[in-house]
């Protein structure tokens, strides 16, 4: 057996790469991007002492407002209204200060609030109203079941009983890590389930490599195993996160974007049956290329493995009152979600996703704790609840509602008629492939924050539907694999300093390529069968 220091060792190396990362992820500005390596080797003196912009953020400090004025004062094409040339001056400082991060991005987002109004591009009251989209509230209640599951160990339970259902020989190990993860970031934030499941697979590394020591020679097997867990559970988080419209913020993005534009409501039941089963597909053959040709896990098993995860299992005890309490509102806010057009939308006038997120949320600051004193949930919890992401929400919805308001995204349509017969499939790929590779090295909500109106534009030049551009846009600017930088996920598993930045790029490079594949394969053939819609053409319903 294992000695207990070497497992202590697993999970403070573990968490020592947490504190890297929180140091990583509270210096940059952006809430879903880390900054860039180098930041992440710095010592703490360094990073207290770190320059007051970038060159690259004093760059789109001084280039967004120059655009902005450069447009508004000369930039006058024909059959553009005045208005629309103000939204389009405001998307570009907007975006210029949120690709760079010029100043953080949920306070870039603050920016439609001020510029809109100022130039009578769009009235004050209906740029503020963007602020406070219902479907911002459904991200908002969903966030509260999550921090709800993490504060009373939900999601631990819930992770190791799929690890240990999966098996214990190392490819189901890694298979076992890669669901579990995969699930919970479904529902909560993939930085939470990377960052709690990452110190349990290094405490069974550890436990390999004390048995090799005891009596085999060579290492490498264990080592090419930890590789393939470390990179199964980093992936995982990120590609879990599309699978549910709370999972990630460009989900969120996409269902208000459409919303606001076309006042077509995506429902949490539709984009489920659509979105989680490709991220279940992902997620296996992620695992397949992870375990059989990335690294070629070869190690027939571990002893003891198995026993370590059912002692972490047992270091849960019998789930507590709490934790059924939480389970059971979690249950019912899914049931609700799942079957609300099927069931209630006749029965309750009304009824919205967001309603039942909201209801569960408060249902969980009202029920008592038995063991702690207080609620469920207290209002301490408001300082986990991501603020920033909902500004940046807000200020994206508030440009989408200026371009269609203001005749801009017609006029940009009319401009990218050009492209009118392009094979549909093609468009569709070269779309999610721009998208893909760009979120690696940008905000994955900016990017989608921005392009979604653009594609909704090129969608009506082109006569395609929107939702065969838009749907894969924003799953794509989920999928980030080979930086670092890419996604919070990609920061903690480099972090461990078990992996290098070459295979993380190999590794996830193809990652990206299968990812597109599904991708643009679930666009064009699934898609119109869920959402009942005719991919070929754009309908004049929306228009």
């Amino acid at each position: 057996m294992v000695e207990k220091s070497m497992i202590k060792q697993a999970w403070d190396m573990s968490w020592g790469a947490h504190s890297k990362v929180k140091q990583l992820l509270f210096f940059s500005s952006a809430p879903s991007k880390a900054e860039p390596i180098v930041d992440m080797m710095e010592s703490e003196h360094s990073l207290e002492n770190k320059p007051a912009y970038q060159r690259s953020q004093f760059i789109g400090l001084v280039l967004g407002p120059l655009l902005f004025v450069l447009i508004q004062m000369f930039f006058s094409p024909e059959g553009l209204e005045k208005s629309a040339v103000s939204v389009l001056a405001t998307t570009a400082w907007v975006a210029v200060w949120w690709i760079t991060e010029a100043i953080p991005i949920p306070v870039t987002s603050l920016l439609p609030l001020l510029l809109l109004p100022v130039t009578q591009a769009v009235d004050g009251a209906d740029v503020a109203s963007a602020y406070g989209d219902p479907i911002i509230f459904l991200f908002l209640g969903g966030f509260m079941i999550a921090l709800a599951m993490e504060k009373w160990n939900l999601h631990k339970r819930i992770a190791i009983i799929i690890v240990s259902k999966v098996g214990a020989n190392p490819k189901r190990i890694v298979l076992g890590f890669m669901l579990a993860t995969g699930f919970l970031s479904m529902w909560v934030s993939n930085t939470a389930a990377v960052m709690m499941m990452l110190p349990i697979g290094t405490a069974i590394t550890f436990q390999a490599l004390a048995n090799i020591r005891k009596g085999q020679d060579d290492t490498n097997l264990v080592k090419t195993f930890e590789k393939a867990l470390i990179f199964g559970i980093g992936f995982a988080g990120t590609i879990g996160g599309f699978g549910t419209l709370i999972g990630t913020p460009p989900n969120i993005i996409l269902a208000a974007t459409i919303q606001k534009l076309y006042n077509v409501e995506i429902t949490f039941a539709t984009w489920l049956f659509f979105a989680a089963p490709i991220a279940l597909v992902l997620i296996s053959f992620t695992w397949f290329y992870l375990v059989n040709v990335a690294f070629r896990v070869k190690l027939q098993e571990i002893p003891g493995g198995k026993k370590l995860i059912e002692e972490e299992r047992k270091k849960l005890g019998k789930m507590s009152f709490e934790e059924k309490s939480v389970f059971s509102l979690f249950l019912f806010a899914a049931f609700m979600w799942i079957s609300r057009t099927y069931l209630w939308t006749d029965l309750i006038p009304g009824i919205s996703d967001t309603m039942i997120a909201l209801f569960v949320g408060i249902l969980l600051f009202l029920i008592p704790s038995k063991t702690k004193g207080g609620k469920l949930l207290d209002w301490d919890v408001s300082r986990e609840l991501p603020w920033g992401v909902l500004l940046l929400f807000g200020g994206g919805l508030a440009i989408a509602g200026g371009f269609a308001e203001t005749g801009l995204a017609d006029w940009i349509g009319q401009q990218l008629t050009v492209l009118e017969g392009m094979n549909l499939i093609l468009t569709i790929l070269l779309t999610t492939a721009l998208i893909l590779f760009l979120t690696e090295i940008t905000s994955n909500m900016a990017t989608a924050t921005m392009i979604l109106p653009i594609l909704a534009s090129l969608a009506l030049a082109i006569n395609v539907h929107p939702f065969a551009l838009m749907v894969p846009a924003a799953m794509a600017s989920n999928c980030a694999f080979m930086l670092p930088v890419g996604t919070p996920p990609n920061a903690i598993i480099y972090a461990t300093e078990k992996i290098t930045i070459s295979e993380m790029v190999r590794s996830g490079f193809w990652v990206n390529i299968l990812a597109v594949i599904l991708i643009v394969s679930a666009v064009y053939l699934i898609l119109p069968v869920i959402m009942n819609i005719d991919l070929t053409v754009f309908p004049s319903s929306l228009k």
